[in-house]
């Protein structure tokens, strides 16, 4: 993949798609999907029962969130995928349905609750669509776990935490979000009266990971496209870029007027530009 700038409505003939541009859409958070239809299950890797859902056949593609969130918000996308994949979508380790223990939160220990699930399902590797710090585990299993990984989405990552915009607390619909994510919270963990404990850990994550040099990078050989709303409510725009001009071969995609929840956003225009990717 050569190592390109594109505006998503330029890619692949995207433009043609119909869509509702609203002048101001990457301003809203659109509702969380319903969960996810197919074979649920838990999965006990590494101290903890891992929430998990499959669906569809074909090659094995993993979906893995966002921080505080949960599998369910990758409801508009799943569907698409698994008309040609197989489609696993986690709940990553103390978020959704899954259980957590007292292991401090890092993203090197949810990348190896990944390996040990697909070792559970016998999948001997498999695609990465990640989210946020799910795109961060991709990209860690891609440096760690290379013979385990096909290739790599991933969507509003950062791999050092200078990449974080100050104050994300503070942006409205980040705000917005992480109210929402104490009800689901609530309404899905086996802990529901933790939230508040689970969010400082989350948040001490945060402050001190992930901060890989240029070195770890250039390790990944996996194809990998670096993607993210062109008004990301976190993550500067030039670590985007950077991470893309850093890892080999990777491509970088910003989606029009959207943001860090752009799969939400704008479905349509990320569904193809995630399946064109997948299928190349």
């Amino acid at each position: 993949m050569d190592r390109r700038l594109f505006l998503a409505t330029a890619l692949f003939g995207l433009a043609r798609i119909p869509r509702a541009d609203a002048a101001e859409r990457w301003l809203t958070l659109p509702a969380t999907p319903a969960p996810i239809a197919g074979h649920s299950a838990h999965a006990e890797v590494n101290g903890i029962s891992l929430f998990h859902v499959e669906t569809g056949d074909g090659d094995p593609v993993v979906f893995l969130h966002g921080g505080l969130s949960n599998s369910d918000y990758f409801g508009l996308q799943v569907p698409e995928v698994a008309r040609r994949h197989r489609v696993i979508c986690v709940d990553s380790r103390g978020h959704g349905r899954s259980s957590r223990n007292t292991q401090p939160f890092g993203y090197d220990l949810m990348t190896d609750d990944v390996v040990a699930l697909l070792d559970h399902l016998k999948i001997p590797r498999a695609a990465i669509v990640g989210w946020s710090d799910g795109a961060i585990i991709g990209l860690d299993m891609a440096m760690r776990h290379p013979d385990r990984v096909s290739r790599v989405f991933a969507f509003g990552a950062n791999t050092q935490t200078s990449g974080l915009k100050p104050d994300i607390d503070k942006n409205p619909t980040f705000a917005q979000f992480i109210a929402r994510a104490k009800t689901e919270y609530e309404r899905l963990s086996p802990t529901p009266g933790e939230y508040d404990q689970f969010l400082q850990q989350i948040e001490k994550m945060w402050d001190s990971q992930p901060n890989w040099t240029d070195d770890q990078l250039r390790t990944i050989r996996a194809p990998v496209l670096i993607a993210d709303g062109q008004h990301d409510e976190g993550i500067k725009r030039e670590h985007t870029e950077y991470m893309a001009a850093t890892i080999p071969g990777a491509g970088l995609l910003i989606f029009p007027n959207a943001s860090h929840f752009a799969f939400l956003q704008d479905p349509a225009l990320f569904n193809a530009a995630l399946n064109d990717f997948l299928d190349s």
